[in-house]
C-alpha cells in the first residue's frame, strides 16, 4: 500500500502547477478545518450556540489562511475574502519575484563572472595539478603579510575549484583564494581578474598534446590586454615541451619569464643521477617551507669584498651578487667589491632574517683539509624508458663524465628506439647503447645485470596519461627493489614521476631520488613571481653552463670526528673556490622529511662530521675530467688561485631555461 500511495502521489505531482496548487489547498483545508473545530469545541469560553461556534471556526480558518475571518452579512464576508485572496496573490507574486531575482544573482555568482576588485594580488591562469602546490607555496610566502589574495581564472566551475582547493590546501592562513570561471585565452575573460593591478601573473600548462599552445595563446591575449591598459605586469609561464620555447618567447615579450620544464627537469636528472641525494636539496631550496633565495641591499657591506660578505651573516648563506646592471654573479671572485647599488643574494629563512651579524668567530684552521687531486673513473649508467627529455639528459651527461663512461638505454617503443639510436651518435666522451625491451618486465631487468651499473635513471612515459605512466614507474621500482635484495645490494635509482602523491607510495631507500617535475616547476614559478630577479639566478643555476649545487664528501673539506662550527666549513670550501651552504648527514638519509639535508645552518653552532656525510656547496664549471659530479669516495679538488672562471647567465643567458627581460 505504501508503494502504491507513493506512486499515486508522484503521478499527481507530475501533472502540473494547477494540480499541485489544488492538492496543496485541499491538504491545507483537510488539516486546518478539523484543528479549528477542535480548538473551538475544547475552548471553555466558546459560545454554546452552534451558529456562534461555526463563526468562531470560520475566524480560526480565516486567520490561518490570511483571509481575515470577518463576520457580517454574506456579501461583506465574500468581499473580504476576495480582498484577502488578492492581497495574498500579490504578496506571493512579489515574494516569487524577489526569490527568483536572488536565485539568478546567486547563479551568476556561482558562475564566477563578477569582476575582481583587488590590488597587488597574484593571478593564476589555467587549471592543473600544479595549482595546489602553487597556492600552498604562495600561502607560505605571504605568511608575514596581513592580507594576501590569489585569484585563479580557469575554464572550470567556480564552486568545484573552491571545493578542490579547500580539500587539498587546508591551511591558507591570511591568504584569500578567489576563483573565477573563464577562458585564459580570451581578453574579455582576462579583464575579469584585473591583471592591470596584479602583483604578478602565472600561466600554467593545462597538459595534453596541445597544452603548450594554450600557454602561448594566453601570452598573446595578456599582451593585448596590457597594451590596451598601457601597463605591464610580471608574467611567469611554464612550457612542457622545450620545442615550443622559441614561440613562447616571441609571444611573451620583454616582461615575461618562460620556464622550459624539459630543460630544467633534464638538468636535475643529470645532476641527481651523478650525486644521490641532490633532489632533496632542491626540494628544500625551492620551497617556502624551508630556506630559500632572497635578495637584499646591505649598506654596511658597500665597498667590502665578497669574501668578507661570506662571513658577515651567521644565519644566512651568501651565494652571490645582483649587480647594478641586473647581472647575476653567483660565486664571484673573492676580491670582488660590493657596489652601493649591488644586492646580496643569500639563502635565508625569510626576507627579514637576512641580517648582518658579524659576531666574533674563530676559524679552526687545523681542521681544514688542503685541496687534494681528484681521482676520476668512468661511470656506467642505465636509462630505463625514453621520453622527449631523454636526448637532453644524454647530451648533458656527456659534459659531466670522463672518457670511457657508458649509458645503456632500455626502451620498448620502436619510435623511441630510433630516436635513442640517433642520440647515441652525438656524445663524444659517453658511449650510448640502445637495448630494446620493456623496462617494466622483470625478465628484461634480469638480463641487464644491474649490479654493474653505478646509477639507474628511470624515466616516465610522456605519451600516456600521467597516472598511467606513474603506475608503470611504481611497478618498475618494485622489480628493481626485489632484484636488488636478491643481489644483496640495492642500486641507486633516480626516478622521474608526474604526481607527488605517487612518490609517497613508492618504495624508498637512501640511494633513491625522485624528480617530481610538476612540483619543482610550481615552486620555481612561485619564487620567481614573488621576486622577478630570481629568474636570472635560476637561469644560471639550471642552465647548461654556470654555477651548480653539488654534494661533496665532508672529508674533502674538514677533518672528521672533530667538533667545529660552520664558519670553519665555509672557510674550507672558500679555499677550494666553493661556497658551502649546508650539509647532509649520512645517518639520517632515510629520515623524512629532510632526509639528512640541512640547508643554511647557523654558523655559530658546532657539530661533528662522520664518514659518509656530505657538504652542500655552490661551485662553478670545471674542465672536462675534473667535474664536481664524482662518485662516492672521490675528493673535491682545486684551489682558490686555480678557480675556473664561470660563464655567467645574465639576462637571457645562454643555455638558460628561463627567458626574461
Amino acid at each position: 500500500m505504501r508503494r502504491r500511495f507513493r506512486y499515486w502521489f508522484d503521478t499527481m505531482m507530475s501533472r502540473g502547477m494547477g494540480t499541485l496548487i489544488g492538492w496543496m489547498t485541499a491538504a491545507c483545508f483537510a488539516l486546518v478545518v478539523p484543528v479549528s473545530v477542535l480548538l473551538v469545541w475544547t475552548d471553555e469560553k466558546a459560545p454554546p450556540g452552534l451558529g456562534d461556534r461555526l463563526a468562531d471556526i470560520w475566524q480560526h480558518v480565516g486567520a490561518a489562511f490570511r483571509l481575515g475571518g470577518y463576520l457580517g452579512p454574506p456579501l461583506y464576508v465574500l468581499f473580504s475574502v476576495l480582498l484577502a485572496l488578492m492581497a495574498l496573490l500579490f504578496t506571493s507574486t512579489l515574494i516569487g519575484l524577489i526569490t527568483n531575482g536572488v536565485d539568478r544573482r546567486l547563479a551568476e555568482l556561482r558562475k564566477g563572472r563578477s569582476i575582481v576588485l583587488e590590488d597587488n594580488h597574484t593571478v593564476v591562469f589555467g587549471w592543473s595539478e600544479q595549482v595546489f602546490p602553487i597556492v600552498a607555496e604562495l600561502v607560505l610566502a605571504n605568511a608575514n603579510r596581513r592580507r594576501a589574495v590569489v585569484v585563479i581564472l580557469a575554464p572550470k566551475d567556480k564552486v568545484e575549484m573552491e571545493d578542490e582547493i579547500r580539500a587539498k590546501v587546508a591551511r591558507r592562513g591570511s591568504t584569500k583564494v578567489v576563483c573565477r570561471t573563464g577562458s585564459p585565452t580570451d581578453p574579455a575573460d582576462i579583464a575579469i581578474v584585473s591583471p592591470a593591478t596584479a602583483r604578478s601573473l602565472l600561466i600554467l600548462a593545462p597538459g595534453g598534446p596541445d597544452g603548450d599552445s594554450g600557454v602561448v595563446k594566453t601570452l598573446l591575449a595578456l599582451a593585448q590586454v596590457q597594451r590596451a591598459a598601457g601597463e605591464s605586469r610580471h608574467i611567469v609561464a611554464a612550457l612542457e615541451d622545450g620545442q615550443n620555447h622559441a614561440a613562447a618567447r616571441l609571444a611573451a615579450g620583454p616582461d615575461a619569464c618562460v620556464l622550459d620544464m624539459d630543460s630544467i627537469t633534464a638538468h636535475l636528472i643529470v645532476q641527481t643521477s651523478l650525486q644521490p641525494g641532490l633532489s632533496f636539496v632542491y626540494h628544500q631550496l625551492l620551497s617556502y617551507a624551508g630556506d630559500e633565495f632572497y635578495l637584499t641591499a646591505e649598506p654596511r657591506l658597500v665597498g667590502r669584498t665578497f669574501e668578507e660578505a661570506l662571513m658577515a651573516y651567521a644565519t644566512s648563506s651568501v651565494v652571490g651578487l645582483l649587480r647594478e646592471d641586473g647581472r647575476v654573479d653567483l660565486n664571484p671572485p673573492w676580491r670582488s667589491l660590493i657596489g652601493d647599488r649591488d644586492r646580496i643574494i643569500a639563502i635565508s629563512r625569510d626576507d627579514d632574517t637576512v641580517i648582518v651579524s658579524e659576531p666574533p668567530h674563530h676559524i679552526d684552521t687545523g681542521a681544514i683539509i688542503p685541496p687534494r687531486p681528484i681521482s676520476r673513473t668512468p661511470v656506467r649508467l642505465l636509462v630505463l624508458g625514453w621520453n622527449r627529455r631523454a636526448a637532453t639528459v644524454i647530451e648533458r651527461l656527456d659534459g659531466h663524465v670522463v672518457e670511457g663512461s657508458t649509458v645503456d638505454v632500455v626502451t620498448r617503443q620502436p619510435e623511441a628506439t630510433g630516436r635513442a639510436g640517433r642520440t647515441a651518435d652525438g656524445p663524444t666522451r659517453l658511449r650510448v647503447t640502445v637495448v630494446e625491451g620493456d623496462p617494466a618486465q622483470p625478465g628484461t631487468l634480469c638480463r641487464l645485470d644491474l649490479a654493474r651499473y653505478h646509477r639507474i635513471v628511470l624515466l616516465r612515459h610522456d605519451t600516456v596519461d600521467a597516472q598511467q605512466a606513474d603506475n608503470r614507474t611504481l611497478v618498475t621500482l618494485l622489480h628493481l627493489r626485489e632484484l636488488g635484495r636478491a643481489a644483496g645490494s640495492e642500486p641507486a635509482v633516480v626516478t622521474e614521476m608526474a604526481d607527488d602523491r605517487n612518490r609517497e607510495l613508492a618504495p624508498t631507500s637512501p640511494s633513491h631520488d625522485f624528480i617530481i617535475s610538476s612540483r619543482l616547476i610550481s615552486r620555481l614559478m612561485t619564487q620567481i613571481s614573488e621576486s622577478p630577479h630570481l629568474a636570472r639566478l635560476f637561469d644560471e643555476l639550471f642552465g647548461a653552463e654556470g654555477s651548480e649545487i653539488h654534494l661533496r664528501p665532508a672529508e674533502g673539506y674538514v677533518a672528521l670526528g672533530r667538533d667545529l662550527d660552520f664558519y670553519t666549513v665555509v672557510e674550507a670550501a672558500r679555499r677550494q673556490g666553493h661556497i658551502a651552504i649546508g650539509y647532509r648527514l649520512h645517518g639520517e638519509t632515510t629520515v623524512a622529511p629532510a632526509f639528512g639535508v640541512r640547508l643554511n645552518p647557523d654558523k655559530r653552532r658546532s657539530r661533528r662530521f662522520a664518514p659518509g656525510d656530505s657538504i652542500i656547496v655552490l661551485a662553478g664549471e670545471r674542465p672536462p675530467g675534473s667535474d664536481a659530479l664524482a662518485l662516492p669516495g672521490s675528493r673535491a679538488g682545486g684551489d682558490e688561485a686555480g678557480r675556473t672562471p664561470t660563464r655567467r647567465g645574465g639576462p637571457g643567458g645562454p643555455g638558460g631555461p628561463c627567458h626574461h627581460a
